[in-house]
């Protein structure tokens, strides 16, 4: 199949990218070169998705069998996109997020589930939300219709070249050793999936022209946020990284060393009304269409790999120019403040 990668070479779409090239597919990336180079094997168009000009140059004289978009942020990306692409293109995959759906993190979700009421022609440059989402997905269907469009609405993605820091963030914790603040009840559930594994299940449904929604994460109750780290402490801890289990309630108190969930201990969810559903979302569908989750020590290990391998962090300012910084960690809490707590509740 001639496929289009709407981004395509980071994280998500670099997993397409590797995947679909594996599989013999011809692939083409439509993205500005600023995040990550292309892969070997891609034919790689740059452009700004922002652009019509831009957009119009990648489409002319192409077509494509099928689309994947994995960078739209804005209803109005997708809406040029899919306009552009419904005469060049037989089949549209849009990355959405389970952020779309108005119920998450507080509700249990499933694909019936209502979404935000983001219009398809909503304005462009609103500043990012998770209503947007939703938005996107309006616009695809818009212009492919719903028997053309296939919506994977993607959980918490992890693995190697994850640009999240989450993941990340954890193994190189543990790799400095010492105590380290473990947030929480340790038998909490998680639902992470790997890139790799949500690439493979997307391409699967992407060549049999599935239409249609999946919530695409891994089953709910496979894996504890005990396990999580546990797992991250075997593969990257030093020979004195040892866990301090702290209960919710002290880290959220009021005061100056309060404790933000999910980005300072990153994807650390404490048992609160308004995240009682950040864990649960309902895979069914997705499990009966064949979705695959390899454990996640498998992608703990890889990523370990690839984090010692890279050198430091690529990352680009705000007029788009590469540079090379510090090992990027876009999530965690400071050493200190983690060492004043840890002191606190020893």
């Amino acid at each position: 199949m001639k496929i289009l990668l709407l981004g395509g070479s980071s994280f998500l779409g670099r997993a397409y990218a590797s995947e679909a090239l594996a599989r013999g597919h011809e692939v083409t990336t439509f993205n500005r070169g600023r995040s990550a180079d292309d892969l070997a094997g891609v034919e790689a168009v740059r452009g700004d998705r922002d652009r019509a000009d831009d957009l119009a140059r990648l489409v002319d004289g192409r077509t494509w069998d099928a689309v994947v978009d994995t960078s739209a942020q804005q209803p109005a990306q997708a809406a040029i996109s899919a306009r552009l692409l419904r005469e060049r293109a037989h089949h549209y995959t849009l990355v959405s997020s389970v952020h779309a759906f108005t119920d998450w993190p507080a509700r249990t979700i499933a694909e019936d589930s209502p979404l935000h009421p983001c219009p398809a022609d909503t304005p462009p440059d609103q500043p990012l939300g998770t209503h947007l989402k939703a938005g996107c997905e309006r616009a695809v269907l818009e212009d492919f219709g719903a028997e053309r469009s296939l919506v994977l609405n993607s959980g918490l993605l992890i693995g190697p070249y994850e640009n999240g820091g989450r993941l990340p963030w954890w193994l190189e914790r543990m790799a400095r050793g010492g105590k380290v603040l473990a947030p929480g009840d340790p038998e909490r559930t998680m639902q992470v999936i790997d890139v790799r594994d949500f690439a493979a299940f997307g391409l699967d449904l992407l060549t049999a022209r599935t239409a249609g929604r999946y919530i695409t994460t891994a089953p709910p109750g496979r894996l504890t946020f005990g396990e999580w780290l546990e797992t991250c402490r075997e593969i990257a801890g030093a020979a004195d990284t040892r866990l301090a289990w702290v209960e919710d309630a002290p880290l959220l108190a009021d005061g100056p060393d309060k404790v933000d969930p999910w980005t300072e201990l990153p994807l650390w969810a404490p048992d609160l009304p308004e995240m009682a559903g950040v864990w649960l979302a309902d895979t069914t569908r997705a499990e009966a269409a064949g979705l695959h989750c390899r454990p996640f020590a498998e992608t703990a290990r890889d990523t370990w790999e690839w984090l010692r391998t890279r050198g430091p962090a690529e990352d680009t300012d705000a007029e788009g120019r590469k540079g090379r910084t510090e090992a990027q960690v876009r999530q965690g809490i400071e050493p200190a403040k983690e060492q004043r707590l840890l002191a606190a509740f020893d």
